[in-house]
C-alpha cells in the first residue's frame, strides 16, 4: 500500500525579528483604500517601511491559483496571488522583504492563511517572512509588535477612515464638478495623516468635523439616485480586487454605493466575545475587558453620529446597537462564524434607512457567509417587503460580465421602484 505523505506546517520558516524593522519592507494586501492609506502613513511614521499593494491584474489571480489549492477561499487566493505577483515584479529586494496579514482568530479560514502563505512563499521566495497582526495570541514567534499606543492610533485611523468613506460615497455620485469629491478625499486624508504626525490625532471632534464639512462644501446635484448597499464577507465587501471594482461599477451605473463602516466589524468581533460570556459562562477578565472596550468604542461611534446629525448634509453611519437590534429580528447573535449575524444586521439596517437594494458579496469557499447571507434573504424580504437583494458569487472562474449582469437585473428592479 502506498504511503500517505503528510505536509508538515511546523517545519522551519523565516520568522519576523525586531531588527527587521530597520532592514525590511513590509508588503500589505489592499482592502480598503482610504483606511489603508491612513494606516500606511501611520506605520511609516512609526518607522516601518510599509507598502500597500495595488497590483490587480489577472496575473494576481493566476498566481493565487498556482500556489493555493482550489478548495480554499477566494480571498486567500487573492491575497497569496497579490504577494507572489508583487515579489515577482522585480521591484523589491526579496532578501529584505516581508509580507503582513491580519488574523481575526475566529472560526474563519483567514485565521489559517499563514500556513498557506508560507507554503506558497517557500516555493518561490523562501527567505520572505510572514508577519501576523492578531489580538488572539496566534503566531507568537512572528507577530507584529503592537503597543497600546499603536493600537489606539489604529482605532482612531479606522474611525476616521469610516467617516471619509461614508462622506465620499454620499458625495461622489452627485458632484456637480467631476473629480471634486476626489480632491476633497485627498485633502482630508492628508489632514488626518498630518494629525498623527503632529500627535493631534485625538482631536476627535475637530478631525471628524473637518472631514464632514469639507465634503459638505462640495456642490451636489439635488436628484434622487438608486442607493445600493454592499454587504457580505469582509474582504470581497471592501477589496476592489476581490469584488471586481464593485463600487466603481455602481458609480458607472449612476448609483450611490452604501458601504458599511469597518468599525462595525471590529465591534462585531468584540460583541461575539461578550456574547460567549452569556452563552457559555466565560465571564473572566477577558470578558470584562471586552465589555469595557466595547463601551468606549461604541461611545466614540455615537459621537460621530452626533457630528453627522448636527451638520445635517449626510445620512449618519449606523449605530451598532441598532445593528444588533436589527439582527435580533432575523438571526440569533450566536451565529458568529465568518461575518455571521452582522450580514443580516447590515441588510436590515440598510432597509430601515431607505437602502433596499443590496448586493451580498460572497466568495467561493466561505461557507458561513453563504449560509448567513443567502439563508436570511427570505426572512428579510418578509420583514421588509421592498428589499431587493442579489447574492453575487466571487471566485476565479466567475466572469466580471456575468457578475455585473446579475447586478444589472437587480438595478432594473431598483430603478422601477425608485420611479414609483
Amino acid at each position: 500500500m502506498e504511503e500517505i505523505k503528510t505536509v508538515d506546517y511546523t517545519d522551519d520558516y523565516p520568522k519576523w525579528k525586531a531588527e527587521y524593522k530597520n532592514t525590511h519592507k513590509i508588503l500589505v494586501p489592499d482592502m480598503l483604500p482610504w483606511h489603508f492609506a491612513i494606516i500606511e502613513e501611520l506605520l511609516k511614521q512609526e518607522g516601518y517601511d510599509v507598502e500597500i499593494l495595488k497590483n490587480d491584474s489577472r496575473t494576481v489571480i493566476d498566481e493565487g491559483l498556482k500556489h493555493v489549492h482550489n478548495d480554499t477561499c477566494y480571498p486567500c487566493l487573492c491575497v497569496v496571488g497579490q504577494y507572489i505577483d508583487a515579489l515577482k515584479s522585480g521591484k523589491y529586494d526579496v532578501e529584505h522583504t516581508a509580507v503582513l496579514i491580519t488574523q481575526s482568530g475566529g472560526g474563519c479560514r483567514a485565521s489559517n492563511y499563514i500556513p498557506l502563505i508560507r507554503r506558497a512563499l517557500k516555493a518561490e521566495f523562501p527567505k520572505v517572512p510572514v508577519v501576523s497582526v492578531n489580538f488572539s495570541g496566534l503566531e507568537k514567534d512572528s507577530s507584529f509588535p503592537m503597543s497600546l499606543k499603536l493600537m489606539l492610533k489604529l482605532v482612531y485611523a479606522i474611525f476616521y477612515g469610516d467617516t471619509v468613506m461614508w462622506c465620499y460615497n454620499q458625495t461622489k455620485p452627485y458632484e456637480e464638478e467631476a473629480g471634486a469629491s476626489d480632491l476633497v478625499r485627498d485633502f482630508v486624508v492628508k489632514e488626518i495623516t498630518e494629525s498623527f504626525k503632529n500627535n493631534k490625532y485625538k482631536q476627535f471632534k475637530r478631525i471628524n468635523n473637518v472631514i464632514i464639512s469639507s465634503f459638505a462644501a462640495v456642490k451636489r446635484r439635488a436628484e434622487k439616485k438608486v442607493k445600493v448597499g454592499i454587504v457580505g464577507e469582509i474582504y470581497v465587501k471592501y477589496a476592489y480586487l476581490g469584488n471586481n471594482n464593485l463600487e466603481k461599477f455602481l458609480l458607472s451605473e449612476d448609483c450611490e454605493p452604501v458601504v458599511p463602516a469597518l468599525m462595525d466589524f471590529v465591534l462585531y468581533c468584540i460583541v461575539n466575545n461578550i456574547n460567549d460570556g452569556y452563552f457559555y459562562g466565560r465571564k473572566g477578565f477577558f470578558w470584562q475587558a471586552n465589555k469595557f472596550l466595547y463601551k468606549i468604542l461604541h461611545k466614540k461611534q455615537k459621537k460621530i453620529i452626533s457630528y453627522f446629525e448636527k451638520e445635517g448634509s449626510f445620512e449618519p453611519i449606523h449605530d451598532f446597537e441598532h445593528l444588533r437590534k436589527c439582527a435580533d429580528k432575523v438571526l440569533n447573535q450566536g451565529v458568529k462564524m465568518g461575518e455571521g449575524w452582522l450580514i443580516a444586521a447590515e441588510m436590515a439596517a440598510l432597509a430601515e434607512t431607505g437602502v433596499g437594494n443590496i448586493v451580498c458579496a460572497q466568495p467561493f469557499g466561505c461557507l458561513p457567509n453563504h449560509i448567513a447571507g443567502k439563508g436570511v434573504v427570505r426572512t428579510l424580504k418578509t420583514e421588509y417587503s421592498d428589499e431587493n437583494i442579489v447574492a453575487v458569487d466571487y471566485d476565479p472562474s466567475a466572469t466580471k460580465v456575468n457578475q455585473e449582469n446579475r447586478i444589472k437585473l437587480m438595478l432594473a428592479t431598483a430603478r422601477e421602484n425608485l420611479g414609483k
